[in-house]
């Protein structure tokens, strides 16, 4: 049976403050969703309401059908949903093995430490240095493993590519591609790349001021330069390979 993670009529912020009005899309497992938006558009905050990290005002959100509005968001993360924050959030001071151990919360799987090192070879080399020794890049691809461990069905990428120099970008978006494709995760992915999202996306969602200004296919969105200018400031994008 296909997972399905769905947020109907979803209005959240952070104490009085409301941020996003009215959210309702669904995601299947397998699916890749692209989330494009202004910086302030209220990306970061729909996936932090997701896991539970803001105030919920109305709506819903469903995993499976169940209501997981009000659990606590470790209680969401058990359930197989995971992000990989912006702010990467690795342990400086922990080992690469370390940090992916400590986001272990049953026995150790090898299989799963074994498709981690496979997807990051890089990882699997530096496995005995710490977090602080480790390149900008390493230290997404740490954050990105670490969330695998947990074997989300549900993933969650909050600008992942941020200061990356360009061939490592590609190597990241390479591997967040072949996890997708042999783990049949749905993915969320936030990024300012507009030309990686619609490659990669089945569908985007846009968001203006908290709210869905569009929600399509990624193939067609390509070709609707003036949306695209309009919703996200861009006048050209790479054209399609």
């Amino acid at each position: 049976m296909t997972s399905q993670l769905e947020l109907t009529k979803v209005s959240a912020g952070y104490g009085e403050t409301v941020v996003l009005e009215d959210i309702s899309f669904s995601l299947k497992q397998g699916e890749r969703i692209g989330l494009l938006g202004r910086n302030g558009a209220g990306k970061t905050t729909l996936l932090a309401t997701i896991m539970g990290l803001t105030r919920l005002i109305s709506g819903e959100i469903r995993h499976d059908g169940r209501d997981i509005s009000k659990i606590a968001t470790y209680l969401r993360a058990r359930a197989g949903i995971g992000l990989v924050p912006q702010t990467r959030d690795i342990f400086p001071s922990l080992t690469v093995t370390e940090n992916l151990r400590s986001a272990e919360w049953d026995k150790p799987d090898p299989k799963t430490i074994s498709f981690v090192y496979e997807l990051f070879p890089r990882l699997k080399e530096r496995a005995r240095n710490f977090g602080n020794q480790l390149s900008g890049g390493e230290q997404q691809m740490l954050a990105i493993a670490r969330t695998l461990i947990t074997k989300p069905r549900f993933l969650m990428l909050d600008e992942p590519l941020e200061g990356l120099a360009p061939q490592v970008r590609e190597e990241v978006m390479a591997a967040i591609s072949r996890l997708v494709v042999e783990t049949n995760v749905g993915c969320i992915l936030v990024e300012q790349h507009v030309d990686v999202v619609l490659d990669f996306s089945d569908r985007v969602l846009i968001l203006e001021r908290g709210a869905v200004s569009y929600s399509g296919s990624a193939a067609e969105l390509k070709q609707d330069a003036a949306l695209l200018d309009r919703t996200i400031g861009l006048q050209k994008i790479n054209a399609p390979a």
